[in-house]
């Protein structure tokens, strides 16, 4: 059985997925002296954004199984990055929330990488930029009903 040829919209989606593939796996290589994955830089991203929360809601928004987030959470407070308290609205509970230190590697990973994609957006032609700044809220939409 032979594979059938690419229709030209196979073929954006798949250059589409190549390409912010590679382009996320180069900014994550720019921060090689990462202490946490990337799992765990992007737990505590958003604890940072939403603030604290249980680590079940926080899976939720992750996208990842409950018993991932507890060995990412487990992981970050040995490291101190975040900590556990009381949940005011269920004693029985617990919030996890960032220490300073934790908000301050995430601020600092951030940066890197931010950097890193300036440099690569720097080397782009002025027309390239633009076709990257127009596309940049359709590629937003495509974010936003993540379920």
């Amino acid at each position: 059985m032979s594979a059938q040829p690419e229709s030209p919209q196979d073929s954006t989606t798949t250059r589409l997925y190549l390409a912010l593939g590679r382009l996320n796996r180069a900014l994550r290589r720019d921060a090689k002296d990462a202490t946490i994955g990337h799992g765990g830089l992007s737990a505590l991203a958003t604890l940072i954004e939403q603030g604290p929360q249980r680590a079940g809601t926080l899976a939720e928004t992750e996208g990842i199984t409950a018993p991932a987030m507890t060995r990412i959470v487990n992981s970050l407070v040995e490291l101190g990055y975040v900590e556990r308290t009381p949940d005011p609205a269920d004693g029985r509970a617990q919030l996890v929330a960032p220490t300073t230190s934790g908000t301050a590697l995430v601020l600092d990973k951030r940066a890197v990488r931010l950097r890193a994609l300036q440099e690569r957006l720097d080397r782009l032609s002025e027309d390239e930029r633009a076709a990257v700044t127009t596309a940049l809220a359709a590629l937003e939409n495509l974010t936003s009903e993540m379920s």
